[in-house]
């Protein structure tokens, strides 16, 4: 899935992104570890993957990284 980065703290590696509908979904320091990533520029184009298992309301990203053509 893609969205946009839209917060980041460097300190603690979490931050949040808006999906293409503008629903914010928080990631933490884990999720952002997963993709390899060293930084994250609000605006920049991600892909995220979310925990399959967790509802609609409680929404849990696991990865994310850059988005590539």
């Amino acid at each position: 899935m893609q969205a946009t980065a839209y917060t980041y703290d460097p300190e603690t590696r979490s931050g949040s992104v808006l999906l293409d509908d503008g629903t914010p979904v928080p990631f933490d320091g884990a999720a952002f570890d997963a993709g390899g990533l060293r930084l994250l520029r609000p605006g920049q184009r991600v892909r995220i993957e979310l925990d399959e298992a967790a509802g609609e309301q409680e929404r849990r990203i696991t990865l994310v990284t850059l988005q590539t053509l």
